[in-house]
């Protein structure tokens, strides 16, 4: 009999498979009570960094009328900050960085789950830390890993079994995006467009109970303002759309330079070997203590900055210099691998080129300057789409952010023409496995590479068949199946079918597959060559 890392047995597994429908009914009432911590988890997150951003800015206003003195204190807290940050890397490797590398990781079956409550801690404290002494990173990534976390947490005190504690995995990072952006239908998506890339009924359903509990969670303590400050705004017309097609070409090569920028920053910190770990995240740090006397409006995520954008009027060199400075420090922030997100950055860089393309058009095509303001929340969501290659999630996170429901068609069309330069230009892989690839090849012979505790634990995949893939019209026994997996049940429509050796698999049929953990990263990339979701490689 097979034990799981939580105890179960495989007795658990037939259970699950024999009672399907009661087991998505259980998720449901589960990834409720997974929203309601994850989104409590957030929202503190949340609440933290909005008390320290205003610090910060009197800070710099007291050190601006003070005598040196102050200035050379306050820079030496900041490398005391970076000390601790790199201490909270070292004790928790898995609450680097963004932390959605790591739950995609978790999900695939090629990293082992951590410590919950070690990975919470670290990332709150690091977070705030980070963030509040004004590196340029956002809450938005750590929010997912916090939910994700909280996920966990829920599955453990709950006791369990690895098959279900997946589900409420993308439960919590479904919540904890729902909760950072009070944005509960790009929560969901990015579940499924991002973490899972397949749509799963199962999935959807949790995910939506824990998406709309840690939102409802989040107004109550946040307000139901959207998060940026964009009110009626204008219906770009139809002439105007050629130049939104432009804009997503222009905006999606900045999303393959910032995707190399980023990886490239990593491989800086990674040959300074003459430098001790723990003074590397002083070095953007103390460029913080000094952009915050010169130019504060690239200091932390960039929520700040994308507002003033539409209140105030900047010239066009100034814009370019902000840009410029935010992305370079963008880079400089998350290469060293400190807790913080790219969400708000990238998002408040994709603003200003926005703002910059609006202005131009404006000043010498003579468009009416009333629209600079689309062709900002265009620009968002195009660098978006671009850099982490999830078009919907990132039309419907700016619809939500803004509040602007009319904008959707425009946002569709910038989001398609950066995702498609981006992959006729660039690597076409997105940001978020970039990073986990370059984790996993760092992590080899490292402890973080082992799989402790997995035993013989069993997964249960769900893959939908798509157009034209291999095993579509076919009978299962005509089907070369991964090793270490067991077809176990076939869905069409609300029909759930046993399957037998002449079963016909169709397009639009969901596979649900049986995985040893072990072999999961495996069995699902074989599932997605079979499915249709990935083309064979030459």
């Amino acid at each position: 009999m097979f034990k799981n890392g939580n105890g179960s047995n495989t007795s658990y597994t037939r259970k699950v498979l024999q009672h399907w429908h009661d087991f998505r009914l259980k998720l449901f009432f589960e990834g409720i009570l997974t929203g309601a911590l994850a989104g409590a988890v957030v929202v503190c997150f949340r609440l933290a960094l909005a008390w320290i951003g205003p610090q910060r800015d009197k800070l710099f206003a007291f050190l601006s009328s003070s005598a040196f003195a102050w200035t050379a204190l306050w820079l030496g807290c900041l490398i005391g900050i970076g000390s601790i940050l790199a201490w909270l890397i070292k004790k928790a490797p898995m609450s680097t960085g963004s932390g959605i590398p790591q739950v995609k990781g978790i999900l695939a079956g090629l990293l082992p789950a951590p410590n919950w409550l070690k990975v919470i801690g670290a990332k709150f404290v690091g977070g705030v830390l980070g963030i509040g002494a004004g590196l340029s990173l956002g809450r938005e990534g750590p929010s997912v890993q916090l939910g994700a976390a909280a996920g966990q947490g829920v599955s453990r005190m709950l006791r369990r079994p690895g098959i279900e504690e997946k589900y409420l995995l993308s439960c919590g990072a479904s919540a904890g995006l729902s909760a950072a952006f009070n944005a509960p239908l790009a929560g969901v998506v990015f579940a499924l467009e991002e973490l899972h890339k397949n749509f799963s009924p199962v999935v959807l359903a949790s995910t939506v109970a824990a998406s709309v509990t840690a939102n409802f969670i989040s107004r109550i303590f946040c307000g139901q303002e959207t998060v940026f400050a964009f009110h009626k705004l204008p219906v770009l017309p139809f002439q105007y759309y050629l130049y939104v097609l432009v804009l997503g070409v222009m905006v999606g090569i900045s999303g393959i330079l910032f995707n190399s920028g980023l990886i490239k920053s990593q491989e800086f910190y990674g040959k300074l070997h003459w430098m001790p770990e723990r003074l590397k995240p002083a070095l953007p740090l103390l460029c913080a203590g000094f952009l915050g006397f010169f130019l504060p409006q690239v200091l932390g995520g960039g929520a700040r900055l994308i507002n003033s954008l539409s209140q105030m009027h900047y010239a066009v060199v100034v814009l370019l210099v902000i840009f410029a400075v935010k992305f370079v420090f963008t880079l400089l922030s998350y290469g060293t691998g400190v807790p913080g997100g790219i969400f708000m950055p990238l998002l408040a860089i994709g603003a200003v080129l926005g703002n910059v393309y609006g202005s131009i058009l404006a000043t010498y095509l003579h468009i009416d300057p009333i629209y600079v303001s689309n062709f900002i929340i265009l620009a968002m969501a195009a660098h978006f789409a671009a850099i982490v290659r999830a078009p919907i999630t990132a039309s419907i996170l700016i619809v939500e952010m803004t509040g602007s429901m009319e904008q959707l068609l425009p946002l569709i069309m910038v989001c398609v023409s950066a995702y498609v330069a981006s992959d006729l230009f660039g690597e076409g892989k997105p940001i978020y496995d970039l990073l986990l690839s370059r984790m996993l090849h760092k992590a080899k012979g490292t402890p973080l590479a082992a799989h402790h505790g997995y035993g013989e634990e069993k997964h249960i995949i769900e893959k939908v068949v798509g157009l034209e893939a291999p095993v579509c019209d076919s009978m299962v026994c005509q089907v070369k199946w991964p090793e270490n997996s067991l077809l176990v049940g076939i869905r069409r429509g609300d029909v759930e079918l046993i399957p037998a050796s002449h079963t016909i698999i169709y397009q639009g049929d969901y596979l649900i597959v049986m995985s040893a953990a072990e072999k999961l990263s495996h069995v699902l990339s074989h599932l997605q060559v079979l499915t249709g979701e990935e083309l064979v490689e030459a």
